[in-house]
């Protein structure tokens, strides 16, 4: 899957500003950001920004909401290169916890990111509860470079499904768990919202979605069938004003809102079944 990046100037911009605009992108289908002291960092498969007949309408509209001029932004599509060399040339490559090195594709991060972060840190406190199953079964829906599937092999888990819509990203989890020696089912499923629905496998112990707001919704009825009774469903990828629609929608499904946890703007939230 080819993706394309938006650069938006940001250094005038107010940090609520930039949230709310990271917000409506996300919201658009914009699934990744980088953030530096100039610029905000969108990306996009290109297969979605085909869909929006004039781009720069929705960029004045944004404009609008987010009371500033983003009238300098571009949007260009990332090339084809061997990502692997690219990152691996530019950055040195950062051991996470447990030993574990993740080299991400384009633009799939390595696990440093606040939404990560929280469900690597959850994943590490809870290591006695998924060793004391004598078979933990865990799905990383969204697995993006493999990073929270390959956490959870890693600590334990006897059986670790994960899945993305994007080639790209399928091709690189499975690189990422050949490198550090874990053996996780990594799966390319459709762009279509009832994806999981046509999985066809026993249920989980444990089901992580670090993705953004409006999925999580939407796919909120198949985390909870997916789950056995006691199960935990993860969630994160969202700021605090989306908590209350997600507990809602969640209590729908008859998952029960247990845990919270914040990290910078950044929300993760835990439900049982």
């Amino acid at each position: 899957m080819k993706y394309s990046v938006a650069t938006i100037p940001c250094n005038d911009l107010a940090d609520w500003q930039v949230d709310l605009l990271m917000q409506q992108l996300a919201d658009l289908g914009f699934d990744s950001f980088e953030q530096d002291d100039t610029a905000l960092r969108a990306y996009i498969p290109t297969d979605m920004l085909h869909s929006y007949d004039n781009w720069q309408s929705a960029i004045a509209q944004l404009s609008i909401n987010c009371q500033s001029s983003l009238v300098q932004s571009s949007i260009t599509e990332c090339p084809d290169e061997n990502w692997n060399a690219v990152w691996e040339s530019e950055h040195e490559i950062e051991q996470l916890p447990l030993g574990i090195r993740i080299v991400p594709h384009c633009a799939f991060g390595a696990g440093h990111h606040e939404t990560t972060a929280m469900m690597i840190d959850e994943l590490m406190h809870h290591v006695s509860h998924i060793k004391q199953h004598s078979s933990f079964r865990v799905f990383d829906h969204g697995t993006g470079t493999g990073v929270l599937a390959i956490f959870a092999k890693r600590l334990g888990a006897d059986y670790v499904l994960a899945d993305d819509i994007d080639d790209n990203s399928v091709r690189n989890a499975r690189e990422n768990a050949e490198r550090n020696d874990v053996e996780i089912d990594v799966r390319l499923s459709s762009a279509d919202i009832r994806s999981i629905r046509e999985i066809r496998t026993e249920p989980f112990n444990l089901i992580l979605a670090n993705i953004h707001r409006n999925i999580l919704l939407q796919q909120m009825p198949d985390y909870a069938s997916l789950l056995l009774p006691g199960g935990e469903l993860w969630l994160s990828g969202f700021y605090e004003a989306d908590i209350p629609v997600l507990i809602d929608a969640a209590a729908d499904c008859d998952l029960h809102h247990i845990a919270s946890r914040s990290n910078t703007d950044w929300r993760m939230l835990r439900f049982r079944k």
